[in-house]
């Protein structure tokens, strides 16, 4: 399933970075032990699940992850975050923020967490 949305006419380059996020992250959902990714920016957002049962709750899992990272990051002064992996009993989420946009990937245990964050990363 795939859900596509856009809120209003994005800058120009920030659009572009945003297309090739959403090309580059289709190609990596077809990736042995990917499940699905979620793509957001303030103007556009991209879901893309093989099995949307807990689109709800990945997408909660994501921005919570990114805040917190956030929030933890200031209060360690830790500088800036570059990714967070969360590992779950049987599914993992590699979640970043490229520019000012936000992108979670959320795999299988046994995915190849490394190669998928060379693929994505700019």
């Amino acid at each position: 399933m795939v859900i596509d949305q856009e809120t209003a006419a994005p800058a120009v380059e920030e659009d572009q970075t945003f297309i090739s996020l959403r090309t580059n992250l289709a190609e990596i959902n077809k990736c042995k032990g990917v499940i699905g990714y979620i793509l957001r920016n303030a103007t556009s957002a991209t879901i893309d699940f093989k099995d949307p049962a807990k689109l709800v709750d990945y997408a909660i899992l994501s921005s919570q992850a990114l805040d917190s990272g956030k929030e933890i990051s200031e209060l360690f002064d830790l500088g800036d975050i570059e990714n967070i992996l969360i590992e779950g009993k049987g599914i993992k989420a590699l979640c970043m923020t490229i520019g000012e946009n936000k992108v979670s990937i959320f795999m299988e245990k046994d995915a190849d967490h490394a190669d998928i964050l060379r693929r994505v990363s700019p």
